[in-house]
């Protein structure tokens, strides 16, 4: 099933836009008068919606004499497009695909559905969220058809214990989506993040529902930076980076299909092959191999050699000549003060 905008959720704001933006996407430059003829409005009309698209982050160019541009073009989500570019294993596990203008949440919306028995192998994607969510209850910044906001929900039988160590195993698999575009020097952090040249290029978010000691079930949020408008990039936090930085023209549509494609294969096999299966690439990739690291939690801090990950994918760390296991949780993993965070 394919659907863009349900009815399951009220019409968004940017429903009225997108005809605008869809004339606007090709990054070239169209006049007020074509542009009103084309959507049957007046040119004073256009220039309302024009005023409209800014505060989305989008930079509309005025061209004297001539009209206006969208600078760079964009690269719209479709969902014939996604589904057009799927393989056989992630055409043949998909039930649902959801593409939204705007949402509040694309996590909290699968977990609604989840929590209604209807959220398996339904994924959801959003081009702009109001209120993405990060680890550790922090925001997730994604501005409109800038990133990649997506959530799939999956269903599991044999309690929350058989998805030890998935967050990693999801970091993998968005690792091999941008092999097959050839992004260069992609890491992982642990336990949820996917690096590139030392800084923050995507973050996984799980959230679990149901009866964690028998059947239960998993929301898999991704959120990946594709072109970060510069205004957005000032409220985030941490050293991050873009796709358009170091491999710009990767379609968004392709890459979705590229992730479903590796994602949703990982998820049906992970009840029988745990996380044992994806640890030997977990640790090619690894962003912090040998490093001095500190560990912190809401009271505490270790610090010391960080030794990968176990069969479980907890984190390793060497204190003293003492080797200690972390499981995820509310642990943060952050370089030594003088450690080189930009390690490649």
């Amino acid at each position: 099933m394919v659907s863009r905008n349900s009815n399951e959720v009220p019409a968004s704001p940017l429903a009225a836009l997108r005809p605008l933006l869809l004339l606007l996407a090709d990054g070239e430059v169209h006049s007020g008068e074509s542009l009103g003829e084309v959507l049957g409005v007046s040119r004073a009309a256009v220039w309302k919606q024009l005023q409209k698209l800014e505060p989305l982050g989008l930079q509309v160019e005025s061209v004297k004499g001539r009209g206006y541009r969208l600078a760079g073009g964009l690269d719209l989500l479709d969902p014939e497009s996604i589904l057009s570019s799927l393989g056989k294993g992630g055409a043949s596990l998909l039930n649902e695909l959801q593409v939204f203008d705007q949402v509040d949440s694309t996590n909290a919306w699968v977990l609604a559905s989840l929590e209604q028995g209807v959220g398996h192998a339904r994924a959801v994607l959003a081009e702009l969220q109001s209120a993405g969510r990060g680890r550790r209850g922090r925001t997730w910044a994604s501005p409109f058809a800038s990133g990649i906001s997506l959530s799939i929900g999956w269903q599991f039988n044999g309690g929350v214990q058989l998805l030890e160590g998935l967050s990693l195993a999801v970091g993998v698999a968005l690792a091999r989506a941008l092999a097959r575009f050839e992004v260069p020097d992609v890491r992982l952090k642990w336990p949820n993040d996917v690096w590139c040249r030392g800084r923050k290029l995507a973050g996984v978010l799980l959230e679990l529902s149901g009866d964690l000691t028998d059947r239960c079930a998993v929301v898999v949020g991704i959120g990946l930076n594709m072109r970060l408008p510069a205004a957005a990039a000032e409220a985030i936090g941490q050293p991050w980076i873009d796709l358009a930085e170091v491999c710009p023209g990767i379609p968004r549509n392709q890459l979705v299909a590229a992730m479903l494609d590796e994602l949703l294969p990982m998820l049906d096999a992970y009840p029988e092959e745990g996380f044992a299966r994806w640890r030997d690439e977990w640790l090619a990739l690894d962003q912090f191999a040998d490093a001095e690291v500190c560990l912190q939690s809401a009271q505490q801090r270790w610090c010391g050699i960080e030794r990968g990950v176990d069969d479980s994918g907890a984190l390793v760390l060497e204190c003293a000549g003492e080797r200690k296991v972390f499981h995820g949780g509310e642990v943060s993993l952050r370089p030594a003060r003088g450690a080189d965070e930009r390690k490649v």
